[in-house]
């Protein structure tokens, strides 16, 4: 069983891969000021005594938490990862602890949208091609193979956010813009959604990639996809390295069949720039490769810090959990004139009753109450009239002890 968070002032955070400075700043307007920073990641056993001293850890994209390293804390209460994607946290073994996971889906969105933009008008202009050329001493000026994007045709994959803003501003630039995505979506300005990926691939002059990473979207471009696309088009990936079997670009590529590619993920990353890079595109013409920066400007990261950091404090402060990724989503109210006590237990039925007769038995009047499930997790959040500490103390004392508790505390 995990200790109870006394106050916002005695909670720990942990934030690692040099998260920038205005997460500090958030956390600390809501009186956490107890933060330790490291500008690296630390291994699985490195972490695994190091997060025994922590409530909070915030972590990038190069900090893997496996369901060990989240065993082995004792204090644990939720982590942020400052970053879009999760898939580096044990999500399942997170929920079953109780530890709800915050993340910022939509704070860098603009930034790979534009990113996204700078890549289609190079691949078109053969950017890289001229750049590699100069640097080797040929002042080559022809214009073959070079390109405007107005009147040229985007197929987006992945209509979410960063789709929605990548096909306006293309848009506003002269492309007609289609899309694909399998849930169904709101066309911004003149954008056409297409029934099918096949679809798509076939009338586009250029194809970007804004899509998850999970099952579905694993090699979801191969070689039959890239013998769809037309002969001489363009496709861009700032989504994941799984979703492009980098092989058969390739071979598409030195067909010729694909005139160019860009990419700013890839299937092997390494955790740091002291560690070489090698990827079969090295020094391919007309391919753009990237270190996984679409979403890293001054402006994204300054965004994600505060996004993730609100989203923390508002949960230690209230105990909301509204955007958490792996957990009961609860939009609660703040706390007014009352204790508010937090019950996590496995989903079993009579949980609910056996909450209120902790209550009841006690004589404690309860103001308000909230419950949500998520797969077999419980999340209870109760607001109840307590007049003493002596009070306090029986209530999580007895809420303990009910069975299939998973963690329960008080906030205050």
């Amino acid at each position: 069983m995990l200790p109870v968070l006394k106050s916002l002032s005695k909670i720990k955070v942990l934030l690692l891969e040099n998260i920038a400075p205005s997460a500090i700043d958030t956390l600390k307007s809501y009186g956490i000021n107890k933060i330790t920073q490291h500008k690296g990641s630390y291994s699985n056993k490195e972490l695994k005594i190091i997060i025994k001293d922590y409530h909070v850890l915030g972590i990038r994209s190069r900090t893997h938490l496996s369901g060990e390293v989240l065993n082995a804390a004792n204090k644990f209460s939720t982590i942020g990862c400052f970053c879009i994607g999760t898939n580096q946290v044990d999500l399942v073994a997170a929920r079953e602890l109780g530890v709800p996971v915050f993340n910022a889906p939509y704070s860098n969105t603009r930034s790979v949208a534009e990113l996204a933009i700078c890549h289609i008008i190079s691949l078109f202009r053969q950017i890289s091609v001229k750049h590699l050329a100069i640097l080797a001493g040929v002042w080559d000026k022809s214009a073959n193979g070079c390109y405007e994007i107005r009147g040229k045709t985007l197929g987006i994959v992945g209509y979410g956010h960063i789709g929605k803003q990548l096909g306006a501003i293309a848009e506003s630039l002269g492309m007609n813009v289609f899309y694909y995505d399998t849930l169904r979506q709101l066309s911004l300005g003149n954008a056409k959604a297409l029934k099918s990926l096949k679809e798509l691939l076939k009338i586009s002059d250029v194809v970007s990639l804004h899509v998850p990473d999970n099952d579905s979207t694993k090699n979801m471009i191969t070689r039959q996809e890239l013998a769809i696309m037309k002969k001489g088009s363009y496709l861009i990936n700032l989504s994941r390295g799984s979703v492009v079997s980098i092989d058969d670009l390739s071979l598409a590529l030195e067909s010729k069949h694909i005139a160019g590619a860009a990419l700013d993920v890839f299937p092997a990353e390494p955790d740091s720039k002291e560690i070489s890079f090698d990827c079969l595109l090295n020094n391919t013409p007309n391919v753009i490769l990237t270190p996984h920066i679409a979403g890293s400007t001054e402006e994204a990261q300054v965004d994600i810090g505060q996004d993730v950091a609100n989203k923390l404090a508002n949960f230690l402060m209230s105990g909301s959990t509204i955007d958490a990724v792996n957990f009961a989503r609860l939009n609660v109210p703040p706390i007014k004139n009352c204790m508010r006590f937090i019950h996590i237990h496995k989903n079993m039925p009579g949980m609910l009753t056996k909450i209120n007769d902790v209550f009841s038995s006690l004589k404690v009047n309860i103001l308000g109450q909230y419950l949500q499930t998520h797969d077999d997790i419980g999340y209870g959040v109760i607001d109840a009239d307590v007049k003493s500490n002596s009070s306090r103390l029986a209530i999580k004392e007895a809420l303990r002890s009910i069975k299939h508790t998973v963690r329960s505390y008080s906030i205050y």
